[in-house]
This record gives C-alpha cells, structure tokens and sequence, in this order.
C-alpha cells in the first residue's frame, strides 16, 4: 500500500525524503522555497478513483484548478485522465500537453466569456456544463455561428448542505453557482429550441473539502430523480456530472484511508445512479488527487520573540502558500532534517510579506528550529502554486516532481525579468 503521505523520514538519522529522493539534495540543486510532488502518490490516486467506479462506465476529469503544472497534467493525460476546467487558460494548457486530449474536457465554470466559448467549440471539447439561462444562450448564439454542435449539462443547484469552509460551499441557493433545481426542466425545454445543442447531460458540484459521504449521496438522489424526468420529458441524457469535492485530513493526528474515503464515497453515488441505465458518470477530483501529493519546502530565515511570541520567519510566505491565510487551513509542518534531542516550543511561523496575515502556523508546538533550517509545509500539493501570486514582487518557487528516486524540475523559479517583462514605462 502506498502511505498517504510520500514524504517520511527512512530512519532516524535521514532527512526527510519524497518517495526515494531527499528533500535536503533538493533544496541543493533548485533553493527555496520550492514545491515537491510525488508522481506514485499522484497516481495512485487516479487508481483509486477508476477502480471504485469500475462498475459503471465513468471518466475521471481531474479538476486543474488543484494544480495545472503541466507535467502533471501530462501524467494524468497518459494515464487515461479526462480534465475538468473553469477558464480558456486551463483549456490552452490542455491543448499544450495533447490537443486530443480536449475531447475529454468538462467546461465548467460561472462567467465563461465568448472568446473561451469560441476556443471550447473549436476545440471540440466533451461537454459544457452550464451554469445560467444568459450562459445557454451565449453558447447557441456562439455555435451557430461556428456551425459546431455542443453537447450541454446544466449544473443544477441542490440546495444541500455541505460542511466546509463558506468560501468553498457551492451547493445552496444562495450561492453564484448553478441554476435552481426546481427551474432545470424549463431550462432544458429552452434549449431543446436550439438547433447546434445537444441536452446530453446534468451536473451538479456541492463544495470543495467535503469528508463526509452524506451529502453526495443527497445530491445524487435529487439528481437522479431529475434525470428519470428529463428523459421522460424526451431529452436523451446520458450523462451525470457528480463534481468533486471529495476531501482529505490536513491533520496528521487525524486518521485517514484514502482506500475507505474513496469507497465510501462511490457508494453513496452509486447506491442512487447506478439503477438508472445507459449512465456515464463524470467525476472531477482534484484536491484528493494532487494534494498529499505535495509539500513547500522553506528555509528559517530568523526566529525573534516579541513578548510572549515567538516568531520562526521563513523565505516563503502567503504569495506562496495562501490556504492557511484565505482559508484558515491547518498544513503539518515538520523539521526536513531532525535535530536530536531538540524540544518543542510553541511558536508562529510566518513569512517575509507585509501583512500580519502572511502566516503557516499560529501557536503551533514544532521542534526548536534556528536560522538556516529546512521544513516542509505537507499537504500544499493542491491550490498550492495554482493559487500563488507576485505580491510584494516576489517571484514565484520552482517546481519539482519525482518519480521514485529520481527528481526534476518541471517548472524554473520565476526571476525578476519574468515579473518585469509585460511592464511599461
């Protein structure tokens, strides 16, 4: 079995090592702060999806919001991975890895624009999810005068509730997301009007960091009973689009099997969709996928008490990493080489920006960590780079990804010129 985490100390004595590769050499040959992936724990993942859903005819469209490097979205393109996206840069990086590859992209996503309609048409993607009335007829007037067909999934809105942060709850009525459930049926009627789409599917998406199978297993009963509807009001939908959402434990004294997460899950899908015949599920992980998968190896630049405080400064910071000041999120952070015998102390670990909200850990008890130091902030595989910045005109960290005992750099730290270069005076 492989561990849920990649990255683990191999005995006492060792630094801490990503699959067969240490960390420390790494820091060596490409700085801080700097993101690591794990290619095996990436597909493992992957595996684990497929494998719970093999029985019924399903795609797994990774969602590239959670990482969209593209070597990784290499990886999972070889490995038989469809791609869930929200914007036409997402789109191009698909293209840029495999242009076939847009015949299993999902089109998700609130405000699509004409240009990135036009590009999703050109490029002959698998479906668009739709998310308003304006959206259906943007994406008519657009495939008409592209005389390219579309194949359609409204994203309906469930009125579940999911216990997640707010800011990544999408599943009630007040939220942006979707359309109202109760109002699809008039929605479909609409666009069985036009000539160049095809009413070929529903889609549904309840929120990002969801741990319980609960909700999906709702959302799935109010889908399937939509479904049974549409087809008997004459519409041949063959497709369900359950979103992702599927979440993982960012704590380390919190017990977690990815094997019986994901099983528990499928189950609850599958115990409402799988009766209904001539069904193709469209599942769109992405955090379960890639997050464990990664970890923000930072260097101890200072450690300074301010009264009762004690402050561990590191050469990342919130531009980096933003989850735990966006989202309050809790990472793990462990020392990259243990020192023996070093006690804990209760400190803040926080980054050079200037912000007191540019933060990892608040009163966190860590091994007594001294200038020059490696630690790993674990877990940052997802919404980690992807939701990176250049505040306070910082370039962004490099990238690397292992594959067992071997390590490259799949993406170069960025350099001032790179910031620079759309500028003018």
């Amino acid at each position: 079995m492989i561990s849920t985490r990649p990255f683990a100390h191999p005995d006492a004595r060792s630094p801490l090592f990503c699959d067969g590769v240490s960390l420390d050499t790494l820091t060596k040959n490409y700085g801080t702060p700097l993101y690591v992936y794990s290619e095996n724990q990436i597909l493992h993942r992957l595996r684990l999806f497929a494998g719970a859903f093999e029985s019924i005819p399903h795609l797994v469209c990774y969602s590239v919001k959670a990482n969209s490097a593209l070597a990784i979205l290499k990886l999972l393109d070889k490995n038989g991975a469809g791609f869930d996206i929200v914007s036409g840069g997402e789109l191009e990086r698909i293209l840029r890895v495999n242009k076939a590859s847009a015949q299993r992209v999902v089109f998700s996503g609130v405000g699509k624009t004409a240009a990135e309609i036009d590009l999703a048409l050109r490029s002959g993607i698998l479906i668009f999810n739709i998310e308003s009335a304006g959206e259906l007829d943007l994406l008519a007037e657009r495939a008409s005068k592209l005389r390219k067909r579309a194949r359609i999934a409204l994203r309906v809105n469930p009125d579940v509730f999911a216990e997640t942060h707010p800011y990544i709850s999408t599943g009630l009525r007040e939220h942006k997301f979707g359309v109202d459930i109760r109002q699809a049926r008039a929605v479909y009627k609409s666009a069985a009007k036009q000539k160049y789409l095809d009413s070929s599917g529903v889609s549904v998406h309840i929120g990002s960091q969801i741990r319980s199978a609960d909700p999906f297993g709702a959302a799935a009963e109010r889908i399937a009973q939509l479904v049974r509807e549409l087809r008997a009001d004459g519409l041949p939908i063959q497709s369900v689009d359950v979103g992702g959402g599927l979440g993982i434990e960012y704590h380390s004294e919190h017990s977690f099997n990815p094997e019986d997460k994901i099983q528990q899950y499928a189950l609850a899908l599958l115990r409402k969709l799988r009766p209904i015949e001539n069904l193709r599920l469209l599942l769109e992980p992405g955090r379960f996928i890639v997050a464990q998968a990664g970890a923000l190896l930072t260097r101890v630049l200072y450690v300074k008490k301010n009264g009762e405080k004690t402050f561990v400064v590191t050469d990342a910071a919130m531009n980096d990493l933003i989850r735990p000041a966006l989202y309050q999120a809790h990472h793990d952070i462990v020392p990259v080489v243990r020192s023996k015998g070093a006690r804990k102390k209760v400190v803040d670990v926080v980054g050079p920006v200037c912000e007191s909200g540019d933060f990892f850990a608040r009163d966190r008890g860590l091994p007594e960590l001294k200038p020059g130091d490696l630690v790993a902030i674990l877990d940052a595989g997802a919404y980690g780079l992807s939701l990176s910045s250049n505040y306070n005109s910082r370039p962004r960290p490099a990238e690397v990804l292992v594959d067992g005992k071997r390590a490259r750099l799949i993406r170069r730290r960025e350099t001032m010129d790179d910031l620079l270069a759309p500028e003018q005076i």
